[in-house]
């Protein structure tokens, strides 16, 4: 039987009884986790690392596997470690060989415990998001607007505010530096049978407080592929942030779709954040998925074409009436929408 794309249950940062019996009943078949802080939380057991600590252990890395194994889902990736494991690598500080030694060992350790992608954000200054918009009946969901940025109205959103640095850094330093880093973990990648989903920045703008953005085109995605090939290295497509970029030349964002057809056929979409925005850069603002910039019954029949096989999840959804504080209800409404997608697309192809 050939093997089809599917959808997961993903974006939250512990592997609770609550969040693991959610995604049972909701039907998919596995979950990704996502570890935004800098507490080691997946398992639900805080563990507040030391700052020298920069791996992930294999011992843990296995018991989280085996609690998610234990509700019959499977563990389809671990999205980031904590920013203060590998900044320096990303910024060329001092600890950046000891921390790249250290990202070896978690993806050796992930290979170990049987865990296939490692999900890769390369923001030094993280997610950033101005003050919350109300979408469709009044949901809450996030924004961003640059004028506003710019005036520092700047909230804890997706991640926390982003940190000062200590000077600017240009679009070439962080390219190189993660061109540097990706040559010595790939290797390591490939021996472990791990692979390295890289997610887009998040605005896509040239630069945040200082620090060069580099993954704001999908000319730079293409560059950084060409720079350190492997069949390992390829992509989180995060279709919001895709959404979010400037297609001046493109009608309803098709760019989205032309980005989508050519990373997809070149193998190099491990798996799918499936989100849209209304807007883009410098103003924007998430939404429900089929009301956005994207025709999302195009975007499914797209992967489909070029043969994804890796899983999709949601992304970022719209806080609803009465939702838990991780809206779980915004979950429920945006996971089986993309299911219904999903099984539609595969069985009429």
């Amino acid at each position: 039987m050939t093997e089809e794309m599917r959808v997961a249950l993903g974006q939250h940062p512990v592997a609770t009884h609550e969040y693991l019996t959610f995604a049972k009943q909701l039907g998919v078949g596995g979950v990704q986790l996502n570890m935004i802080g800098k507490e080691i939380d997946l398992i639900g057991e805080v563990t507040d690392l030391p700052e020298d600590t920069g791996y992930l252990d294999l011992s843990y890395l296995q018991r989280l596997k085996q609690k998610v194994n234990d509700y019959g889902l499977a563990l389809e990736a671990i999205e980031n470690v904590p920013r203060h494991f590998y900044i320096d690598a990303m910024l060329a500080g001092p600890r950046r060989d000891a921390q790249i030694e250290n990202y070896q060992r978690t993806v050796r350790n992930m290979g170990e415990a049987g865990i296939p992608v490692l999900g890769l954000n390369w923001m030094p200054n993280l997610v950033w998001r101005t003050p919350m918009a109300v979408g469709r009946g009044g949901v809450i969901v996030t924004a961003f607007d640059m004028e506003r940025a710019l005036a520092g109205e700047v909230i804890v959103g997706i991640t926390e505010v982003a940190e000062a640095e200590d000077r600017e850094y240009s679009e070439s330093e962080i390219f190189d530096n993660y061109v540097h880093f990706m040559k010595r973990v790939l290797p390591v990648a490939e021996a472990a049978g791990v692979k390295i989903a890289l997610h887009p920045d998040d605005p896509p703008v040239e630069s945040l407080g200082g620090i060069a953005r580099i993954f704001y085109k999908p000319e730079n995605f293409k560059r950084a592929l060409d720079a350190a090939p492997s069949p390992n290295h390829g992509l989180d497509f995060c279709m919001g942030c895709f959404s979010e970029m400037v297609y001046a030349d493109k009608s309803n964002n098709d760019g989205v779709l032309d980005a989508m057809r050519y990373f997809g056929e070149r193998g190099k979409i491990f798996y799918v954040h499936f989100r849209d925005v209304q807007g883009c850069v410098p103003s924007f603002q998430e939404c429900f998925p089929g009301e956005g910039n994207v025709d999302v019954v195009a975007a499914v029949k797209t992967l489909k074409e070029v043969g994804f096989t890796g899983f999709i999840i949601d992304d970022h959804v719209p806080e609803m009436i009465d939702d838990s504080d991780w809206r779980h209800r915004g979950h429920a409404y945006s996971t089986g929408y993309i299911m219904a997608l999903v099984e539609a697309v595969n069985k009429l192809a």
